[in-house]
């Protein structure tokens, strides 16, 4: 098991409820749109698929899809949507944990790979995605940029959502690249739920560091599924990279 923390039980239940705004046609469809073309005729492979947000559409839209999923309870919740034959699952870590066959896709979303807490686990997943790639195939990941712009001197907290049912920020331990996200959600009884967890931020020129130490190239890197351009603004980017024929 790599460092990633484990979702549990109680956060797989509400996970779908939560990221019903991310799971709107507004949001996923441009996600699906690009995946789908990238995966072209070939097979989809998901790393920490999770509930399905995406993995389950975009098998609906008849890219064959396999997901790896370290969480068993998120899994199970997945299972409620999609059978084994459908769209199989393995349990195990996106790092080390290896499927059968190749595919023409391998993607990573909403700033998964950040959940391995290592820069070594970090290039292992990069090796993991080309391990499974068919020469021609591509990596996604949709990643933010860390917000290190707005954290002045002597200041270690970002906010990140200020909203009526939700507030949101993270931490930074600029040492070792390092965040904790700090999360405190109303419920609707009108009591207040703490989470935190732990992730290790990276940026783009870090990840085609990676990318080129599994031997892939960088194809592109947009900043959103619609395909704006990558610029200084930007908050998140969308990058592929490519194996080599």
């Amino acid at each position: 098991m790599t460092s990633s923390e484990l979702w549990t039980r109680e956060t797989a239940d509400r996970y779908d409820a939560e990221e019903a705004e991310n799971s709107s046609p507004a949001v996923l469809e441009p996600t699906l749109d690009l995946l789908a073309e990238l995966a072209g005729d070939g097979r989809a492979l998901e790393f920490a698929i999770g509930t399905g947000r995406v993995g389950v559409p975009l098998r609906r839209r008849g890219v064959p899809v396999t997901g790896i999923e370290l969480s068993e309870p998120m899994a199970v919740v997945l299972r409620r949507k999609a059978d084994e034959k459908t769209l199989p699952v393995v349990i195990g870590d996106m790092a080390t944990t290896v499927v059968a066959g190749e595919f023409t896709l391998v993607y990573l979303v909403y700033n998964t790979i950040s959940n391995l807490l290592t820069q070594d686990e970090q290039v292992a997943c990069f090796e993991n995605a080309a391990r499974h790639l068919a020469p021609g195939g591509r990596f996604v990941i949709e990643l933010v940029v860390p917000p290190l712009r707005f954290l002045p001197p002597g200041q270690v907290a970002v906010p990140f959502d200020v909203s009526e049912r939700h507030l949101g920020f993270d931490t930074f331990d600029l040492v070792e690249q390092l965040l904790v996200s700090h999360h405190f959600t109303r419920d609707d009884d009108g009591r207040y739920r703490r989470g935190a967890s732990r992730h290790r931020y990276a940026w783009p020129a870090e990840l085609d560091l990676m990318a080129r130490i599994a031997g892939l190239e960088l194809e592109r890197r947009i900043g959103d599924w619609d395909g704006t351009p990558f610029t200084d603004d930007s908050a998140k980017h969308i990058s592929v990279w490519r194996k080599p024929d």
